[in-house]
Protein backbone atom coordinates (compact mmCIF):
# COMPACT_ATOMS: atom_id res chain seq x y z
CA UNK A 1 0.00 0.00 0.00
CA UNK A 2 1.39 3.48 -0.91
CA UNK A 3 2.12 5.90 2.07
CA UNK A 4 -0.60 8.59 1.90
CA UNK A 5 0.28 12.51 2.22
CA UNK A 6 -0.12 13.74 6.03
CA UNK A 7 -3.20 15.11 6.77
CA UNK A 8 -3.59 18.49 7.60
CA UNK A 9 -4.49 19.18 11.32
CA UNK A 10 -8.18 20.50 10.38
CA UNK A 11 -8.67 17.67 7.91
CA UNK A 12 -7.83 14.81 10.95
CA UNK A 13 -10.25 16.79 13.45
CA UNK A 14 -12.79 17.32 11.12
CA UNK A 15 -12.44 13.02 10.75
CA UNK A 16 -12.69 12.39 13.93
CA UNK A 17 -15.65 14.91 14.60
CA UNK A 18 -17.27 12.76 12.18
CA UNK A 19 -17.18 9.76 13.96
CA UNK A 20 -20.15 10.76 15.18
CA UNK A 21 -22.46 12.22 11.81
CA UNK A 22 -23.15 15.55 12.43
CA UNK A 23 -23.83 19.55 11.22
CA UNK A 24 -21.10 21.93 10.79
CA UNK A 25 -21.60 23.55 14.47
CA UNK A 26 -21.64 20.23 15.90
CA UNK A 27 -18.21 19.77 14.48
CA UNK A 28 -17.07 22.85 15.29
CA UNK A 29 -18.05 22.30 18.62
CA UNK A 30 -17.08 18.66 19.11
CA UNK A 31 -13.39 19.65 17.43
CA UNK A 32 -12.97 22.07 20.64
CA UNK A 33 -14.09 19.51 23.07
CA UNK A 34 -11.65 16.71 21.44
CA UNK A 35 -9.19 18.85 20.87
CA UNK A 36 -8.71 20.23 24.67
CA UNK A 37 -9.72 23.33 23.62
CA UNK A 38 -6.90 24.27 21.50
CA UNK A 39 -8.63 24.55 18.18
CA UNK A 40 -11.29 26.65 17.69
CA UNK A 41 -12.32 26.23 14.12
CA UNK A 42 -14.39 28.61 12.45
CA UNK A 43 -16.72 28.59 9.89
CA UNK A 44 -14.64 29.29 7.02
CA UNK A 45 -11.97 27.19 7.07
CA UNK A 46 -14.44 23.96 8.29
CA UNK A 47 -16.64 24.29 5.05
CA UNK A 48 -13.90 24.77 3.13
CA UNK A 49 -12.23 21.86 4.30
CA UNK A 50 -16.02 19.98 4.04
CA UNK A 51 -16.09 20.99 0.59
CA UNK A 52 -13.04 19.43 0.02
CA UNK A 53 -13.39 16.23 1.65
CA UNK A 54 -17.08 15.70 0.13
CA UNK A 55 -15.11 15.60 -3.08
CA UNK A 56 -12.78 13.30 -2.75
CA UNK A 57 -15.03 10.61 -0.83
CA UNK A 58 -13.66 11.20 2.78
CA UNK A 59 -17.35 12.71 3.74
CA UNK A 60 -20.98 12.44 2.95
CA UNK A 61 -23.94 14.74 2.50
CA UNK A 62 -26.32 12.56 4.97
CA UNK A 63 -29.33 15.42 4.61
CA UNK A 64 -29.87 19.10 4.23
CA UNK A 65 -32.58 20.56 6.23
CA UNK A 66 -32.53 24.74 5.18
CA UNK A 67 -29.14 25.86 5.54
CA UNK A 68 -27.71 22.79 7.96
CA UNK A 69 -25.86 20.25 6.39
CA UNK A 70 -25.28 17.03 8.54
CA UNK A 71 -22.04 15.04 7.14
CA UNK A 72 -20.88 11.46 7.69
CA UNK A 73 -17.55 9.81 7.34
CA UNK A 74 -17.16 7.57 4.80
CA UNK A 75 -15.41 4.31 5.31
CA UNK A 76 -12.26 5.51 3.20
CA UNK A 77 -12.45 8.60 5.16
CA UNK A 78 -12.23 6.19 7.92
CA UNK A 79 -9.71 4.58 6.36
CA UNK A 80 -7.29 7.58 5.47
CA UNK A 81 -8.10 8.43 9.40
CA UNK A 82 -6.78 5.19 10.48
CA UNK A 83 -3.74 5.82 8.51
CA UNK A 84 -3.27 8.75 9.66
CA UNK A 85 -3.48 7.94 13.29
CA UNK A 86 -0.82 5.18 13.14
CA UNK A 87 1.71 7.39 11.25
CA UNK A 88 1.08 10.00 13.61
CA UNK A 89 1.62 7.47 16.51
CA UNK A 90 5.01 6.14 14.69
CA UNK A 91 6.16 9.45 15.01
CA UNK A 92 5.69 9.91 18.57
CA UNK A 93 7.59 6.64 18.73
CA UNK A 94 10.25 7.43 16.85
CA UNK A 95 10.93 10.56 19.13
CA UNK A 96 10.96 8.70 21.75
CA UNK A 97 14.69 9.37 21.63
CA UNK A 98 14.21 13.05 22.44
CA UNK A 99 13.05 11.79 26.43
CA UNK A 100 16.19 9.47 26.30
CA UNK A 101 18.61 12.40 25.33
CA UNK A 102 16.82 14.78 27.76
CA UNK A 103 17.95 13.10 30.72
Amino acid sequence: MAAQAPMTEATYYILLALMKPGHGYGMMQRIKELSGGRIEMGPGTLYGVLTRMNKEGLITLTSEEGRRKNYAITEEGKNALHLEYRRLKQLVTDGAILEEVEE
